[in-house]
């Protein structure tokens, strides 16, 4: 059996069960398909893919379905994605541009993302520690108290409330505010840590004890660890009696429910792959996952993600058109951040 012919056959078989949810026997796949050969020629090429791990009978006298390696293999030989249509990537863009803000835009394209995948969809809102900063706004407020609020070049607004040790200086406060946009801005907010002591030099004695306390709100909101967040959509998807999820659900729906979990995956895929990740079955490595699949990638200024989205499904999923969604979806959103 030719290597080649062995990838068609797998190829057949996947495309099949994804459309089908019914093992597929030899006879099926020569008359959907165009392998230019017998139905006993493909069932002992069906016998070899069984053989490596690639695909499996269910039962007695069934046809095969695949296996992770047999997803995992078809996956990786995709030499095309299927492409969105005009109509589909013109929706898109109109979803998207009537967000109003940026919680509306993650809103949007969670529910958009669920949407053209029929599975859930997972979308982070920007990492405040990868983002840049657009503006530092500093207003006083009655009560000693001065109201600091960051706002990113991905449109996050970050606002926190810091009471002082004596009455507000309008004056200074101006003048910090001034100083502090013209010293960090557009600088990722981690740098901006490594440029406040020197800063701080700029002021007379007098005026740095009130500016070490501005100072040290804004270095510890930077330094939070709490503040990423996910939103998701269509978790009612996978409840669907065509995702074939019925028996694992449970432990399914649990999972999702894990946000630190969710992200660790999510960044642990974004690592191993520059473009659109996949991880299949138990390649999640989280129990409660394991009978599904997770395509993810990352969105953000060009060739930097500063968040990342992504779609979790059956293992039985449509990888090309899941591919595509998410890549599509992942392109509107780094165009919208850049206006």
């Amino acid at each position: 059996m030719s290597s080649e012919r062995r990838l068609d056959v797998l190829r057949a078989i996947v495309e099949d069960y994804v459309t089908t949810r019914e093992p597929v026997g030899s006879k099926l796949l020569a008359e959907r398909h165009s392998l230019g050969v017998s139905p006993a020629t493909i069932r002992n090429d069906m016998a070899a893919l069984e053989e490596e791990g690639l695909i499996a009978q269910p039962h007695t006298s069934a046809g095969r379905v695949p296996t992770d390696r047999g997803y995992r293999l078809f996956v990786d030989q995709l030499a095309e994605v299927k492409p969105l249509s005009r109509p589909e990537r013109r929706a898109i863009s109109v979803f998207l541009d009537q967000a109003v803000d940026l919680d509306d835009v993650i809103f949007r394209a969670s529910r958009l993302l669920a949407h053209l995948t029929q599975q859930v969809a997972v979308v982070q809102y920007p990492s405040l520690r990868r983002s840049g900063l657009r503006h530092l706004e500093l207003v006083p407020v009655p009560g000693s108290r001065l109201l600091v609020v960051i706002i990113t070049d991905t449109g996050r607004v970050e606002q926190r409330t810091l009471s002082l040790s004596e009455d507000v200086d309008e004056a200074l406060i101006a003048i910090v505010r001034g100083r502090l946009n013209a010293a960090v801005l557009g600088r990722r907010l981690p740098e901006i840590r490594e440029a406040l002591p020197g800063l701080l030099e700029q002021f007379e004695e007098t005026q740095r004890p009130l500016v070490q306390e501005i100072f040290d709100l804004l270095a510890d909101t930077l330094a939070e660890e709490t503040e990423e967040r996910i939103v998701l959509s269509g978790a009612s998807n996978l409840a669907r009696s065509d995702a074939g999820l019925e028996s694992s659900l449970r432990p399914v729906l649990e999972a999702l429910e894990e946000e630190v979990v969710l992200l660790g995956l999510l960044t642990e895929m974004s690592e191993d792959s520059r473009g659109v990740a996949v991880r299949i079955g138990h390649e999640t490595q989280h129990a409660g996952l394991s009978v599904t699949s997770v395509v993810s990638t990352g969105y953000g200024t060009e060739g930097d993600s500063v968040a990342l989205l992504g779609s979790i499904g059956p293992t039985r999923m449509d990888y090309p058109g899941t591919i595509a969604s998410v890549r599509a979806v992942a392109r509107y959103l780094t165009r919208i951040l850049a206006t």
